[in-house]
Order: C-alpha cells, then structure tokens, then sequence
C-alpha cells in the first residue's frame, strides 16, 4: 500500500531569507524515506503563513491553519523539524503544537483522534546543547495529539558550543547522522505501513 510524507519546518526563517539547517536535515530523512517507497508532498515553511495563536482548529479570518491541517493529516507520516533556541524548540514549533492541541477534542465515536493512525518523525538541529530536551518534549506533545512514535524518531544534529558553523554549511552530513535517518526512516515507513493496514480500533 503507497504511503505518503509531509514535512514542516518550524525554522524562524521565512523561505526567502536563506538556507535553513532545519530544511537540510529533513531532506536527509526524505532521501532515507524515498528509499523505502514513500513519496514526499513537500516542505511546509511555517514561519511563511499566517498561523494564528490559539488551541482551535479554524482560529477565524486570515487564519492559515486549517488550510495546514488538511494538507498535514492527507498524508501518513509527519516530519516534524526545529531548531533549537534557548535549549528548547523553536516558538513556532509549539504554535504548531498548540494548535494540534484541538485534535483531542475531535475524535471519532471510538475515541480515535484524526492524527490516529499517523507517524510523526523528528528533525532537530543547533549550535547549542537541547537536542535530547527538544525531541523530549515533541515527542509528548505529538503523542498526546495522537501522532505514534516510531523507535529511534529523532534525527539531529548539535555543533560545537558558541561555533558558527551551522549543519548546513558542512561539507556532508556526518556519517552518524546519515546512518540515524536511515533508521529513523526505516522504521518510521514500517510502522505506517503497519498501521495502514491494520488501524488502531479505537475504544467503546
């Protein structure tokens, strides 16, 4: 059965204003991911729409996420990548989650939330110490919207301490990170595959 992947940068960058090291990390797991059949609906640049703050799902006028949503939830696993600001992810990563939030309360009549059944990997890269808090952290925040979390979800990347060299400024990526998407890969389209073919039931 043909699975599908999305990806959303939460970089603070708009697309227009450079590289983003965020950006250079997904395409590592989105190579591992087309290795295994899964085709890729590209890289939704969040800091480029108009994602309202709030917990609903439709914040009103000129609200950019319910339109986000559909896109999201069209497909079977979720790229979920950051970078890292002060240890943590970044302000636009936890809009996201917060307007993910609203899936608790939009379940079906067995309880399943519409994220249910979905694979959410995650990217994270800096400069500074928090990769092992950031992934923490999304990792309870998808699983408790629904998302499932494959074994090994996290690929990542934290330079040198006060360094300016960011990931995507390397000559190639390190070995150790390479191998990481594969398997973050690997494990993420055996576990959509999995749930494709056999739903999650539900309660009641």
């Amino acid at each position: 059965m043909p699975l599908s992947a999305i990806a959303i940068n939460c970089s603070l960058k708009r697309r227009g204003s450079g590289d983003s090291s965020t950006d250079a990390m997904i395409g590592l797991l989105i190579a591992e991911l087309a290795k295994r059949a899964v085709a890729f609906g590209g890289t939704i640049r969040i800091a480029d729409h108009d994602v309202k703050p709030g917990v609903s799902s439709d914040e009103g006028e000129g609200d950019a996420w319910p339109a986000l949503r559909r896109n999201i939830l069209d497909h079977d696993i979720l790229l979920f990548g950051t970078p890292i600001w002060m240890g943590q992810p970044s302000s636009i990563a936890k809009r996201v989650l917060e307007r993910m939030d609203a899936f608790l309360s939009e379940t079906d009549d067995k309880g399943r939330m519409p994220s249910t059944g979905k694979v959410a990997l995650v990217a994270v890269v800096g400069n500074e110490d928090g990769a092992h808090h950031v992934s923490a952290e999304l990792y309870q925040a998808l699983s408790d919207t629904g998302w499932t979390i494959p074994a090994a979800a996290v690929c990542y990347w934290v330079g040198e301490a006060m360094a300016k060299t960011d990931f995507n400024q390397l000559p190639k990526a390190p070995d150790k990170v390479r191998e990481t998407a594969a398997m973050c890969a690997s494990n993420a389209a055996h576990l959509a595959r999995l749930l494709k073919d056999q739903p999650y039931p539900g309660s009641g």
